[in-house]
């Protein structure tokens, strides 16, 4: 998936820009996207808010990211390498802001075809965990491209597990109560996230968890929020421990974030 930055400069905002419009036509239309999560519930059901929430700060991230990648010069060395750790991640960061997935997943989701919606949802989260468990290496604390990128991918992931919960849930088992399985699935799965997570991916799996609690206690499954609410505390404990004894992070100058040494080109 690797671009030229002559590509990466224009399809990166261009993402943004048509997301955020793409998000504001879904909000604003009748019915609304708000008003198709309250008429579909399930187990895994989140409260709403907490996904505009998430994304407010989010948005300050990814305009930063942005800003580096038309700052930053191709010709210079150094700003090269810095560079070259944004570019790799623009298809991903398009794939799943706006270019291919967003249209057709507010279309459908919009239209209550929430089968059918479930399908992008499942493209978009999975490619956004194959980023960051397969392209990322360590976060380099002292390249702030290397920062950026890491927030920015981990965020996406992050709120990508609970996009594909939650449409999962209310595609093919709306108004449904968890049965022991889910129970077992949502602990055993978190855990096992949380197992491979750093700070940032780890946090945003314990906020997964708060949203499906504060949403499922909304919905009136008292006793399956508290169990959420337990399983955020556990994600929390095994992402605290894991990180402490095993530091995610380096410091080294120069430090090439990539796995891939040609993924950058700047042929323009």
């Amino acid at each position: 998936m690797g671009l030229e930055y002559s590509t990466a400069k224009w399809l990166a905002p261009a993402s943004f820009i048509y997301d955020f419009a793409l998000q504001q036509y879904g909000l604003n239309s009748t019915p609304s996207m708000k008003q198709i999560n309250d008429r579909n519930t399930s187990f895994w059901s989140p409260q709403p808010y907490f996904i505009g929430g998430f994304f407010a700060p989010q948005q300050i991230v990814q305009m930063a990211w942005l800003y580096r990648l038309w700052k930053l010069d191709p010709s210079k060395p150094k700003e090269r390498s810095e560079l070259d750790q944004i570019v790799n991640f623009v298809p991903y960061y398009a794939l799943g802001n706006a270019q291919i997935l967003i249209k057709p997943l507010v279309f459908f989701w919009n239209s209550e075809q929430l089968k059918i919606s479930n399908l992008f949802v499942v493209v978009n989260s999975f490619s956004q965990l194959y980023f960051i468990f397969t392209k990322l290496g360590p976060m380099n604390t002292s390249s702030l491209s290397s920062v950026l990128t890491h927030i920015n991918a981990k965020t996406f992931a992050g709120i990508g597990v609970l996009d594909f919960l939650h449409n999962l849930s209310v595609a093919y088992y709306k108004d449904a109560l968890p049965s022991t399985a889910i129970k077992a699935v949502t602990g055993a799965g978190f855990a096992g996230l949380a197992a491979c997570s750093d700070w940032i991916f780890g946090g945003c799996l314990v906020y997964d968890l708060i949203a499906l609690s504060v949403g499922q206690a909304t919905l009136n499954n008292p006793d399956w929020s508290k169990m959420l609410g337990g399983f955020a505390v556990m994600t929390a404990g095994i992402v605290g421990i894991k990180n402490y004894f095993i530091p995610p992070y380096v410091k080294e100058p120069g430090y090439n974030l990539t796995e891939d040494d040609d993924t950058f080109d700047d042929r323009v």
